[in-house]
C-alpha cells in the first residue's frame, strides 16, 4: 500500500518558504531581468513535446541522456527516446500511471517512477516494458543505474537497491522522516563503491553500493528554532563529487565539504537551498533558497562572489558548462553565469516554467518545461 505523508500537503509551504530564507519583505516579487550585452548568443537546436501534463512543478521529471540518446517522460505516463543531435523521435510508450519521477537511463535501461510508487523499467532499444516494482511511496527524483543495480530514493525516507535485469530488491536503507517537510527528494548519486543521498532530516548518508551497508551518515543541517517552520532542514539536492571531495547543501542549513570515503567534514558555510549546487576545480556553486548564486572558495568555503539580479525567481539547480555556470528560473529563463566573476553571459527563453536542472551534454543544454517540452541549446561561444 501506498503511504501519503505531510510532504504532500507541504507543497504550498515550499513556495511559500522559497523567498523567504534571505528576505524578511513577503511583499516581494520576483527580480525582474536587467539587461545585459551578451557573450555569446544561444541558439535553440531542436524542440520535442511531450504534451501538457499537469501545470506545475515537475520536481522529479527531467531528461536524462545515454550514449548519443535523450529519454524524456511526463506527467501523464508519455515515456520517449530521442536522438541527442537532432531530436529525431526514436519510439514512444504511454504508460497507464502518472508519473512523478524520472527519466533514469542506463544499462539499456529507461526508468520512471508512477505518482503510486509503481517504478517502470523500460528496454532502452523500443520501449518494451522490462519490469515494474511497487516501492512503498511516491517518488519526486530520478532513478539512477549503478552497474547491475538501480538505485531509487522514496518520499518517505527509504534509499532502495534493485537488480537491473529484474527488478528484486537487494537492499534498503532508510533515514526518520520528519512530519512536515518540503515536496522533493535528493536523487543519488554514485561516488565509487558508494551511493549518497540526502533525506528530509537534513543528513547525507553514504551506503555500499553492494550491501547497503551505511558507510557514514553526517548532518548536513541540524533543525533550529520553535516552530515546524523553523526546524525545516531538507536536503532535497544531490551531492557534487569531485575527485575525493563531496559537497552538499540543505534548506535552512549550510554547505559543507566532506571526505569521499569518511564524510569527515572538511569546511561548513552557512547557507540555504533546495535546489543544490555545483563544483569544480576552482569552486562550488550554490543556487540559493532566495534565487542568488553564490560560489564559495573550494578550499576554504568562503565566499567569492554572489550574483543577487535573479533574486526570487525560483532558481533550479545549477549546471557546469566550460567557463559558465546555467541555471533557469520561473518564467522559463535559461542564465548563463561567469564561473570567474558571477557576470550574467547570455539568457535564452523558452516556453514555460522551468523547474529540473538544466542537463548538459557536451555543447548542448537541455531543458524540460513544466508543460513536458524538452528543448536543446546551444551556446554560441566565440
Amino acid at each position: 500500500m501506498t503511504r501519503r505523508f505531510p510532504t504532500i500537503a507541504a507543497v504550498a509551504l515550499a513556495l511559500v518558504l522559497l523567498a523567504a530564507c534571505e528576505t524578511t519583505k513577503k511583499e516581494d516579487r520576483p527580480a525582474d531581468l536587467p539587461h545585459i550585452t551578451p557573450v555569446f548568443t544561444p541558439k535553440k537546436i531542436w524542440t520535442e513535446g511531450l504534451g501538457h501534463g499537469e501545470p506545475k512543478l515537475l520536481l522529479g521529471i527531467a531528461p536524462a541522456v545515454d550514449g548519443n540518446r535523450v529519454y524524456g517522460s511526463n506527467t501523464v505516463g508519455e515515456v520517449v527516446a530521442l536522438e541527442l543531435a537532432n531530436g529525431h523521435r526514436l519510439w514512444k510508450r504511454k504508460l497507464k500511471q502518472p508519473l512523478s519521477g524520472g527519466t533514469g537511463a542506463g544499462n539499456g535501461l529507461v526508468l520512471v517512477c508512477a505518482k503510486n510508487g509503481l517504478m517502470y523499467a523500460l528496454a532502452q532499444q523500443d520501449g518494451a516494458e522490462r519490469w515494474h516494482v511497487q516501492l512503498s511511496s511516491e517518488v519526486l527524483a530520478a532513478p539512477i543505474v549503478a552497474g547491475n543495480l538501480v538505485v531509487v530514493r522514496t518520499v518517505d525516507g527509504k534509499l532502495y537497491g534493485l537488480e537491473a535485469a529484474s527488478g528484486v530488491q537487494r537492499w534498503v536503507a532508510d533515514q526518520q522522516v520528519p512530519r512536515l517537510t518540503l515536496r522533493g527528494t535528493s536523487q543519488p548519486v554514485v561516488a565509487g563503491e558508494l551511493v549518497l543521498s540526502g533525506f528530509d532530516n537534513g543528513r547525507l548518508m553514504a551506503v555500499t553500493l553492494g550491501t547497503g551497508n551505511t558507510a557514514w551518515d553526517v548532518a548536513v543541517a541540524q533543525p533550529r528554532g520553535s516552530s515546524e517552520l523553523q526546524r525545516l532542514v531538507d536536503d532535497d539536492s544531490p551531492a557534487a563529487v569531485d575527485g575525493d571531495d563531496v559537497f552538499a547543501v540543505a534548506f535552512q542549513g549550510r554547505a559543507v565539504r566532506l571526505a569521499r570515503e569518511t564524510g569527515l567534514e572538511l569546511w561548513a558555510h552557512e547557507i540555504s537551498s533546495y535546489r543544490g549546487l555545483a563544483a569544480d576545480a576552482l569552486g562550488v556553486y550554490v543556487s540559493t533558497a532566495g534565487g542568488d548564486v553564490v560560489k564559495l572558495d573550494r578550499a576554504s568555503g568562503a565566499e567569492r562572489w554572489r550574483q543577487q539580479a535573479l533574486a526570487r525567481r525560483s532558481l533550479t539547480g545549477l549546471a557546469l558548462q566550460r567557463n559558465a555556470i546555467v541555471v533557469a528560473d520561473y518564467q522559463g529563463v535559461i542564465h548563463w553565469l561567469d564561473s570567474a566573476d558571477g557576470k550574467l553571459m547570455a539568457r535564452a527563453k523558452t516556453r514555460a516554467r522551468i523547474s529540473s536542472t538544466p542537463l548538459i551534454a557536451g555543447d548542448l543544454v537541455l531543458v524540460q518545461t513544466e508543460t513536458g517540452r524538452i528543448e536543446a541549446w546551444r551556446a554560441q561561444w566565440k
